[in-house]
């Protein structure tokens, strides 16, 4: 029946929120200052570790990484939906939904790679604490941020190539607001088996092995903890690390929680609603949760916005 009339779709429509014109400007109001505030806070966070001789550690170029990540990760998003709240224009071009999925899957699988490597590098300060400075370099940090980018956009490449050779026709409005690929998919009016196909692979390859790269870490670090013989020393062991696995947590419980529900509870607008929170969410919880008991790193802002002296009385 598809094989009929068929029209190829050079353009999508991004239903995103459909909402009562003047709640519109709300929410373009709402995800503006929202956009701002991840950009105001995490530029400061990559300020303050680069002209801070102090921060210049293998945990601090990850902390200034994971925000660079997170700059790029709400300005492929957050923009195109400001465009449709406040002046409806909700098409993109066949090109313009490729280029966005690309930089979306991109850096959600940098995310995973370099959350696994931030994992690995608080198993050696906990567990080899006298050969942290051996083991965990710079030139190696350097290599697994670059691995972490590196190895999740070339995924992300064979991902999306596979993905855009589907037909797709007919109806060409995507019930989300932005290009994710189970809205991309539903439209294809050809077999697209063997892009799911390569989509669950590639998406094992890099999701599952940072997952499981991180929860070997952090079971190492749970029982070199619960050798350490006192409470305080066991508390400060785990504080150090505390605020990373918050984060991947965080990270986790929500990509599940999108992408791996039954069925019976996936309905498209939850979907939408939930992907939205997490879009705006974790860019801006992430760093006041590394940031906010970080004593050292906030003595480290507070001089390089110029409001505190060095933390040396």
């Amino acid at each position: 029946m598809r094989g009929e009339n068929v029209t190829k779709v050079s353009v999508f429509t991004l239903l995103g929120f459909p909402t009562a014109p003047r709640l519109q400007y709300v929410l373009f109001l709402i995800f503006l200052l929202t956009y701002l505030f991840v950009l105001l806070e995490n530029l400061a966070i990559i300020l303050t570790v680069w002209s801070s001789t102090s921060l210049h550690r293998p945990m601090y170029y990850f902390l200034s990484s994971l925000s660079s990540l997170e700059i790029f990760y709400v300005s492929d998003i957050i923009p195109k939906m400001l465009d449709g709240f406040l002046l409806q224009r909700k098409r993109i071009s066949f090109v313009g939904c490729m280029t966005q999925l690309y930089f979306f899957i991109s850096l959600v699988g940098s995310e995973c790679v370099l959350l696994a490597s931030m994992a690995y590098d608080r198993y050696v300060a906990i567990c080899h604490p006298l050969r942290y400075h051996v083991i965990m370099t710079t030139e190696l940090c350097v290599q697994l941020i670059v691995f972490s980018f590196g190895s999740a956009f070339t995924v992300s490449m064979i991902k999306v190539c596979f993905i855009s050779r589907a037909t797709f026709c007919g109806s060409n409005v995507l019930n989300h607001f932005f290009c994710d690929i189970s809205p991309i998919l539903k439209l294809a009016c050809t077999d697209f088996s063997t892009a799911e196909l390569v989509d669950f692979i590639l998406a094992i390859v890099i999701l599952v092995f940072p997952l499981v790269a991180t929860v070997l870490s952090y079971g190492h670090i749970t029982l070199a903890v619960l050798r350490i013989p006192s409470g305080t020393g066991r508390w400060r062991a785990f504080s150090t690390c505390a605020s990373h696995l918050t984060v991947v947590t965080i990270f986790y419980v929500a990509m599940l929680f999108i992408y791996v529900r039954p069925q019976a509870i996936d309905t498209r607008s939850s979907n939408k609603l939930i992907s939205a929170v997490y879009t705006v969410l974790t860019p801006i919880m992430n760093p006041l949760i590394y940031c906010l008991r970080n004593t050292e790193f906030k003595e480290a802002l507070k001089k390089t916005l110029g409001f505190g002296s060095t933390i040396d009385k």
